[in-house]
This record gives structure tokens, sequence and C-alpha cells, in this order.
């Protein structure tokens, strides 16, 4: 069979090795020419438009198809097996013509068959079973699957082989493999996964306390992550670890917007008691809960009046206390200040009683995430907890000091 460009050949004038070689130049030049104009065509004239017509579409599968990129991978079919078709036209390399071709639609079944089970993932996390019947992980080992299995059809088509002569080769290296390269293939499926799942990047603050590191991801690499501490030294990672092991990511908690204040302060149970008439009086004067006190008071009068309850005992109807009185003012305070979130939830309660005294809780969330700021905006808040809390008739608790003890000492001193 005469190609052609062996006509081309046969034609030329300069030599028969320089000839041909020419030759087979000038054609493999068209024919990737054309092999590239094809994908730009298509891309232009049939992928673009496709596009536009998929956002307008109210279908999510579509969407989440073109967000993947599937067509994009399926339009490199049309070069490739254009390149192979023609390979015949070039009978001297016609077989390295058609076993790299091959070799390169086998890679590009590989990638264009994850960037559709990413797809279907994606289309599967919209409904509401996926909350609770997750499909990612079937996903991932999948993906792992058709990988292998292009990886095993590359190297058979390079090499003649058998594929299931492959798999036997590969299964018979197994054991040697997974002794000698144990941390290797530990760090490539640990980096695929943080890969796939967005575990880590470059840049975010993690905190892996068996490690001792917390402060900003400044690299990653095959084998180990670099975290840069905030008093400016160095740890180093396993890759691994951060799939095994448990670790804090602030990423979510910097792109909210938002990051959590959750601190108690401990009072003397011994304080607490109910408000007598003075501290009502005094309670009205403050700005932040004068409106809760009248209106609590006028509520708490007609219960007491409706149900004949006789308030000469204390234990008798309903009454305000300084404690619950000092979680709505707390409560108010952080309605109030510009620093909290109020987006988000936030709170003062009550947790369990410890031998410590009560402690008193403050959930909320701060507008500023830095790390100096943040802890301004706590600072002060707590500041002025401390500071109101003996107006409300309480105290805080904490373990006697040697001051104190002091204090005792000479008190008793004078009284003798």
């Amino acid at each position: 069979m005469v190609t052609f460009f062996d006509e081309l050949f046969l034609s030329l004038n300069f030599g028969e090795s320089f000839s041909k070689g020419l030759a087979y130049f000038i054609g493999l030049s068209i024919i990737l020419a054309i092999a590239i104009l094809s994908r730009i065509g298509l891309r232009k004239l049939i992928l673009r438009p496709l596009r536009i017509v998929v956002k307008k579409t109210p279908n999510i599968w579509d969407n989440a198809f073109v967000k993947r990129k599937v067509l994009d991978r399926l339009s490199y079919f049309l070069p490739v097996v254009i390149v192979y078709a023609t390979s015949n036209q070039f009978p001297d390399i016609q077989e390295i013509l058609q076993k790299t071709t091959l070799s390169i639609i086998w890679f590009l079944v590989a990638f264009t068959l994850s960037s559709v089970m990413d797809s279907i993932n994606e289309i599967y996390s919209g409904f509401k079973i996926s909350a609770t019947r997750p499909i990612k992980g079937l996903v991932q080992i999948l993906k792992i699957i058709v990988y292998i299995v292009s990886f095993i059809m590359i190297f058979s088509t390079i090499t003649d082989t058998s594929p299931l002569g492959v798999l036997t080769a590969i299964g018979a290296l197994t054991a040697v493999l997974l002794i000698v390269f144990r941390d290797t293939l530990l760090a490539i499926v640990a980096s695929f996964q943080i890969t796939t799942d967005n575990l880590v990047s470059i840049g975010d603050w993690i905190s892996v306390p068996q490690y001792d590191a917390d402060g900003e991801v400044i690299d990653i690499s095959l084998h180990i992550v670099k975290v840069k501490n905030w008093d400016k030294t160095i740890t180093t990672i396993p890759i691994y670890s951060l799939v095994t092991n448990s670790f804090k990511n602030y990423k979510s908690m910097v792109l909210s917007g938002g990051r959590r204040i959750k601190r108690s302060v401990l009072i003397d149970m011994k304080s607490i008691r109910f408000l007598n008439e003075s501290d009502i009086e005094k309670f009205k004067k403050i700005h932040l809960i004068k409106k809760y006190i009248e209106d609590k008071i006028t509520e708490i009068d007609k219960y007491n009046i409706e149900n004949h309850i006789d308030i000469s005992t204390p234990v008798n109807g309903r009454k305000l206390t300084n404690i619950g009185t000092l979680r709505v003012y707390i409560l108010e305070y952080l309605k109030n200040n510009n620093h909290i979130r109020k987006d988000l939830t936030y709170m003062v309660r009550q947790l369990d009683p410890t031998e410590l005294g009560l402690p008193l809780e403050i959930y909320a969330f701060s507008n500023d995430t830095n790390w100096v700021n943040y802890e301004n905006i706590q600072s002060d808040i707590f500041d002025h907890i401390l500071a109101i809390i003996p107006q409300f008739g309480l105290r805080v608790f904490q373990n006697p000091s040697g001051y104190d003890f002091d204090k005792f000492f000479i008190k008793d001193e004078h009284v003798n």
C-alpha cells in the first residue's frame, strides 16, 4: 500500500533518508494542525454554545457536568482519534503513533470518568438522603480503580503484553512494594484524600496537638506538611497523619468572618439571692435592662395577684434573682456590642455547678477573625463583665491567695 506521504517522499529529490524524514515531518505537522484546529472548532462551535444553554436550564445535573469539565475532557478525544486514524499513512512509525495515541486515550478515559463520578457525587449531594447516605467514599474507591485499570492498559499497550499478565506481575510484587514503599504509598493515598476532600491548603491555620503544631501551613509536599507556628518555629508533620489522626482547621472560621468566644466566669453560689425593692429600683436605672425590669415586675406582680400568692414568704410565687438579671444584662450587652455577630448564635448560659462555683458561660462570635483583634474584643467583654458583677450583688469565685490569708490574720489581730 502506497500512502500519500510515500508518494510525497518519492517526489522529493534530497536524498532517500532526508526526503523520507521531511515527508513524514510535513505529514505529521499537517495532521497535528488539523487535530488542534478540530478541538478549537469543537470548543467554539459546540461546547461554548452548549455551556450557555446549560446555564439557562433549571436542571442541576447538566450544571454539575459543566462545572466538573466533563465536556472539556471529552473534547480532547477528537484530536487524538484523528492522529490514530491517520497513523497508517506513516508505515515506518505507525506502531509508535498508535501506541502513543492509545495510551493518551486510556489516560483521557480515566480523567473523564473521574470527572463524571465527581459530577454524579455533586448531583447526589443535592438530595436530602446524601446527609445520611453519602457516596463520596464509594466514588473515591471507584476513581482509584479506574486509575489503576487505566495504568494497566497503558502499560500493556506500550509493552505489547496482556493486561492480565501485567495484573499478575503487579500482584506478585505487591508484598514487596508495600514493604519497601510503605511510607510513600501512605503519602500518595493521603495526598489524594487531602486534595480530593480539600482538607488542607497552603495558608490555612491548623492545629495538630500531637505534633505541638499550631500555625499556618506554608508547604505541602508528597511526604510532609510544614506548619509555621505562631512562635515562629517550624513543625513538619507526616502527611498521612493528617488523614489517620484528627486535627483542627480554622479555614471555615476565617471564611465565615466570625470567630467563636466561649468562656466562663465562675460565680460564688453563696452570693446568689432574690432581688429586693432597693435592688429593683437600682436596676431600673441601668439603660440596658430598664425595660426588662419594668416588664418583668409587671408580669410577676400580675401572676402573684391572680394566683393569690403570699409574697411575705420568699419561697412563694415568682421573684427576680440577681444571677438571672445578670444573665439578661450580659445578653443585652452582647446585643449592643458592635464587635459581635448578630446573625450567628450568641447567648449567656449556666453550666453545671462545680466545687469552684457556678459557671456563667458567654457564647458568641466576634466579627473580626484576626487573632490580635479577636483577643482584644474578648478581653474587653470580660473586663466589663468582671467589673459589673459586684453591682448585681454577686461575687466571682477564686481560690484564696496569700493576700486573702494576710487580710484575715491582720483583721484577727485587730480584733484581739
